[in-house]
């Protein structure tokens, strides 16, 4: 499936820059799908020829390239290596698709409904993922988010005010635990939503799923729920850059 989708993308990036080439030389004529693929390489933009195969991504084309190929590493290591012991969750073309395999690989290992099991959710903030060697006993570790509106305080365990001036911070590694009949917590916890890129908004797929939000992570507060939500607080799994 990789290779294939790698294959894809990369005759349709390649045959296109290869006929704006030919375009500007004057040796076959410049269509309007070409003349957009040269005026976005000029403006930094990421065509939308190359956009419509792709993810979602409000980068410039510089940085989108750069995402794109840690995305193909981060895919190919697994390929090579097995399974990661922590998962980067802006690797993922469908990071939903990943949860509900992670919810129901948990199933299948206790032979339990899956329609009664659903995340319970861990901040692990004393550890790198580039330190976790192990892979946990149920659920999976995950990386790569982003704050708006707040910054996760380390010492405290809870969220905190962001710091003057600073949009985004990066959140501490968090661990997906799966549960049986989980009861939601009222108190002390603020239910964040979670975003492919920072426009929040998205359309329904033919999945059922939001081609934008991905899921609702309970965080720890020491402040009512109401005061984040005033602040618009939300984790995204990629910015502007």
């Amino acid at each position: 499936g990789l290779y294939i989708a790698r294959r894809t993308f990369s005759f349709i990036w390649q045959r296109s820059l290869v006929e704006v080439r030919k375009a500007l030389k004057g040796i076959v004529v410049m269509s309007e799908s070409l003349e957009q693929v040269a005026s976005a390489l000029f403006n930094n933009t990421v065509p939308e020829m190359w956009a419509a195969k792709a993810y979602p991504s409000l980068k410039p084309l510089s940085a989108w390239v750069q995402d794109l190929a840690q995305r193909l590493h981060f895919i190919q290591q697994w390929i090579d290596h097995g399974t990661p012991s922590c998962f980067w969750m802006s690797g993922f073309f469908f990071p939903q698709a990943f949860l509900t395999g992670t919810l129901q690989n948990f199933a299948r290992k206790y032979v339990l409904p899956i329609d009664a099991i659903s995340f319970d959710f861990k901040v692990v903030d004393h550890l790198n993922h580039e330190d976790v060697k192990e892979k946990p006993e149920d659920g999976c570790y995950v990386y790569g988010l982003f704050l708006e509106g707040a910054i996760w305080d380390p010492t405290e365990h809870t969220l905190a005010e962001a710091r003057p001036k600073e949009l985004f911070s990066p959140m501490p590694m968090l661990h997906f635990v799966p549960a049986q009949n989980r009861e939601p917590p009222t108190e002390d916890s603020y239910k964040c939503p979670t975003y492919k890129i920072l426009t929040r908004q998205g359309t329904l797929s033919t999945t059922g799923h939001s081609t934008n939000f991905i899921i609702s992570i309970d965080l720890p507060s020491n402040k009512p729920k109401e005061f984040w939500i005033k602040r618009s607080v939300a984790l995204f799994t990629q910015l502007r850059y």
